[in-house]
């Protein structure tokens, strides 16, 4: 972790680049882990990958089936069955299932064989017939009755058989998850990625599913299970899924809990959902902490198997932020799921990106408003530019300031121009010159909007800073009348002058109202003046009762014509000023 912390915000965000922009899904994975946190190995994937179906075939598939009449779909499906129950001796309800959940092998059939306009009882004669003389290779209709597609089957067709009696273990544990209350036509999610748990010895199925019901799962929440994670049932007991359940059962869940977040449409794995289970338990939650949030947020656990929160987790680390930080945040975490929050941020980053925003600010901006950048889903920066009428510059100062102005930049919400920025500064430093007695309109109004330099609220600032050092507030309106040009100094700057008026030159601050420009000339040239004028004075050359304004007002060339050349030693002494001045 202390490696993580070291990293600069430009190693932050040239990392964060590549862990975003490389990325094509919101669901990020984490490459590398901090000292101290558990990065268990995953399993080795037990499943090959899924292709996708071909839009042709599927459409192959939906336009056998509506093209075959009721009258020949019905006879040719009660010819198939009980070829299969009659002829190949499967049992009537496997049978049955098979025939009427095969259309796009029932297609084929009908097409091999010429029905059109045939009554119903020619049909299924006809079927009956070819079938009787021409053996189908049953694993076909048997795979597509579980769910699988043509090109998902394909590759599991057996070469060397062709009838399900064959395969007596297939069968067998088919009948076992049946029997176990898993629906037929889903066997196939299962068969894709754990078909080898088909083929287990007589008595391994179920023995292995007892094994886990021993931890007080109820059938319908183990049937889940397996349909979700069938690997579990290949290999050795999933150790990673006991310790999964055990933490639950600790932390005060029922088990028909798990049911509730586990969608049939998924794939879970157990040791990725126990490494997030032991990520959160490294941000110092107690069991009650951690219960509820997992009741409120389950996506933390279950969304992606884990890998969602984890990518969060690592990418905010990454960013400087302590387990301390990550305890709040997450006890705050929005009511979205942790892929779209990971999505939203990912979008924020390349926002703050595109408009050139500082490595320094993306980092402070993520990391103190994390869960309100995660909460939004915002417009692009090419939309927002352009809706906004605004330039990058210009965007990325308003998104420093006010981060919260994101929140009328989402998808969804008209995103208005905004108002001409020179246009709105102008009328902000009117209404300020206004309060300070300036008469609207005036010539001494005009000439003051053209000598500031700075924003309505650096004025203040500035004004605030010259009352503080013990001025009247009426003396200072009075001084910016005569001297606007008094303001355009930073406050810093301002606050220096005054001190060196006081403690260096011995003048009283009452010497600023007679003479407030004073404020406007360099420090260089204050600290030259003022001690060449003394040492003048101590030597008798000059007039002892000058004004501050006489001294520093005039240029250098009238100031040493008039005062420094009354000393026969005046140049060198003049000179000896200016070169310490500068190397000071």
């Amino acid at each position: 972790m202390r490696q993580v912390q070291k990293l600069g915000p430009s190693s932050i965000v040239k990392w964060v680049s590549s862990y975003f922009l490389e990325s094509h899904s919101p669901s990020l994975k984490i490459r590398s882990w901090p000292t101290g946190f558990v990065h268990g190995a995953h399993n080795p994937r037990l499943y090959r990958t899924k292709r996708p179906v071909p839009a042709e075939e599927l459409a192959c598939a939906a336009e056998s089936v509506s093209k075959i009449p009721v009258a020949v779909r019905k006879p040719a499906q009660a010819a198939l069955s009980d070829y299969l129950h009659s002829t190949r001796g499967l049992q009537f309800l496997d049978a049955d299932h098979i025939s009427r959940n095969s259309p796009f092998f029932l297609g084929k059939l009908v097409k091999r064989i010429d029905v059109e306009g045939d009554a119903e009882g020619d049909v299924a004669r006809l079927v009956s017939r070819f079938l009787r003389y021409h053996p189908i290779n049953e694993f076909e209709p048997f795979f597509e009755s579980m769910g699988l597609k043509p090109s998902e089957y394909a590759p599991f067709l057996p070469r060397d058989i062709m009838f399900l009696s064959d395969s007596d273990l297939l069968l067998e544990n088919y009948h076992v998850l049946c029997n176990y209350g898993i629906e037929r036509t889903k066997m196939g999610k299962i068969y894709r990625v754990a078909a080898e748990i088909f083929f287990h010895d007589r008595g391994v199925l179920m023995a292995k599913i007892r094994a886990y019901q021993k931890l007080g799962l109820s059938q319908d929440v183990m049937a889940k299970v397996i349909l979700c994670s069938p690997y579990i049932l290949t290999g050795d007991v999933n150790l990673d899924f006991f310790k999964v359940i055990e933490k639950l059962k600790v932390l005060g869940f029922e088990l028909s809990w798990l049911k509730e977040q586990l969608s049939e449409n998924g794939y879970y794995r157990w040791n990725g959902i126990l490494e997030a289970l032991l990520v959160l338990g490294k941000m110092a939650y107690t069991d009650e902490q951690l219960s509820r949030l997992i009741s409120q947020h389950p996506g933390l656990l279950f969304e992606d198997s884990g890998s969602c929160m984890i990518s969060l987790v690592g990418l905010l680390l990454k960013f400087g932020s302590t387990m301390d930080e990550l305890h709040k945040m997450f006890l705050q975490f929005p009511h979205i799921k942790v892929e779209k929050f990971v999505s939203n941020l990912r979008q924020c980053f390349i926002l703050f990106m595109e408009i050139d925003m500082e490595a320094e600010e993306i980092d402070r901006t993520i990391r103190s408003h994390i869960l309100l950048l995660g909460s939004l889903t915002l417009k692009k920066a090419n939309s927002l530019l352009t809706n906004l009428n605004v330039g990058k510059k210009r965007l990325c100062e308003i998104v420093k300031q006010n981060p919260q102005a994101l929140k009328s930049w989402v998808i969804g919400l008209r995103v208005k121009p905004l108002a001409n920025s020179v246009e709105a500064e102008i009328v902000q430093k009117t209404k300020f010159l206004l309060s300070l007695g300036f008469v609207e309109g005036s010539n001494d109004l005009k000439r003051a909007l053209k000598l500031f330099r700075g924003k309505r609220g650096e004025l203040q600032e500035r004004f605030d800073c010259i009352v503080k050092s013990g001025l009247d507030r009426t003396d200072v309106c009075e001084m910016v009348r005569v001297s606007p040009q008094i303001l355009s100094q930073t406050k810093d700057v301002l606050e220096m002058k005054i001190d060196i008026l006081l403690n260096d030159l011995k003048y009283p601050l009452s010497s600023l109202v007679r003479f407030p420009a004073y404020l406007s000339f360099s420090i260089e040239r204050v600290k030259t003046r003022i001690p060449m004028y003394n040492w003048l004075k101590n030597k008798g050359s000059v007039d002892p009762f000058l004004a501050l304004s006489t001294i520093v007002a005039c240029s250098d060339k009238a100031f040493v014509e008039l005062y420094v050349n009354r000393h026969p030693d005046g140049i060198r002494v003049w000179q000896d000023l200016r070169k310490t001045i500068i190397h000071e």
